[in-house]
């Protein structure tokens, strides 16, 4: 039997004045045996794919679009694609669990255990999906993988300063996510391969949804932190400064940078590479 899925993430109530989403709970496509993604007369997949309709896209908040020259270069290596993607997934997955248990006290969100695992929950399957693929494909996974995008996110944050290094570290995990979202719509409307364009279109609704349980996680985490804390700390240098004080502002802070990192990416197969695919020799 077919699961549906709803083709925009699910509210779960408000938490605290803030409303926390949780991801979608099920991958964009099953693992078993019935399932053959490979194959593109499944009726399954056929179904599925008609009832996961990319709309809301231009709602990203994202202030770089990628053109569709991007999608149509990266699918030019769909093997090298899958490869990277599987990467993805797994850091992912390990980034959530490692969250966990990092959560803030004395006021920690109130479904912060149960965001994260769902988080992690997600990325697992989706890994297991990718590396499925690539190996129908004839691919395999590489050992060693390198993400230059996410390093130079990762750079924003605001190591060992408290609950603001906790709070980047879920808009960074929002950006990626979020980016991601904006890719697996490019990548199902130009892909050929009806199969691999039906995944895509289903890991953009789950993209979706962690992104907004990453994003109001930071915020929940910064309501809950009193005024007297964030006037006494001391601000970091220079990544940290004063102005940056509120999600909001920090959040628009580094869509901004995002934005310049993104459009700077070498060409490669990559979720994450910059324009066109670098070509051999």
């Amino acid at each position: 039997m077919v699961p549906r899925y709803s083709p925009a993430p699910r509210w779960r109530g408000p938490v605290s004045g803030v409303r926390l989403i949780l991801p979608l709970r099920h991958p964009p496509v099953m693992l078993s045996d019935g399932w053959d993604t490979a194959r593109t007369d499944e009726p399954a997949v056929t179904r599925l794919g008609t009832q996961m309709p990319i709309s809301g896209i231009d709602d990203l908040p994202l202030r770089y679009r990628t053109p569709r020259a991007w999608a149509d270069g990266v699918l030019e290596a769909p093997l090298a694609l899958l490869n990277d993607h599987a990467h993805l997934e797994k850091k992912a997955a390990a980034n959530a669990l490692e969250l966990l248990n990092r959560w803030p006290e004395p006021n920690p969100p109130e479904n912060w255990v149960a965001a994260m695992t769902a988080v992690a929950r997600d990325e697992v399957e989706h890994l297991a999906l990718v590396v499925r693929l690539l190996a129908r494909r004839g691919g395999r996974l590489t050992r060693t993988h390198a993400n230059p995008y996410a390093a130079a996110l990762r750079d924003l944050v605001r190591y060992g300063d408290g609950p603001d290094e906790l709070v980047d570290r879920l808009l960074v995990s929002a950006l990626i996510e979020a980016r991601s979202c904006e890719r697996f719509a490019l990548l199902a409307d130009a892909c050929t391969d009806r199969a691999l364009a039906r995944v895509y279109r289903g890991l953009w609704a789950s993209e979706a949804g962690h992104y907004l349980s990453f994003l109001n996680l930071a915020r929940e985490l910064r309501q809950n932190e009193s005024d007297s804390r964030l006037s006494d700390r001391p601000r970091g240098r220079g990544k940290g400064s004063a102005r940056h004080t509120g999600v909001d502002d920090r959040w628009s802070w580094m869509l901004e940078r995002e934005a310049r990192l993104i459009a700077d990416q070498p060409p490669g197969p990559r979720m994450h590479s910059g324009v066109g695919v670098r070509k051999a020799g």
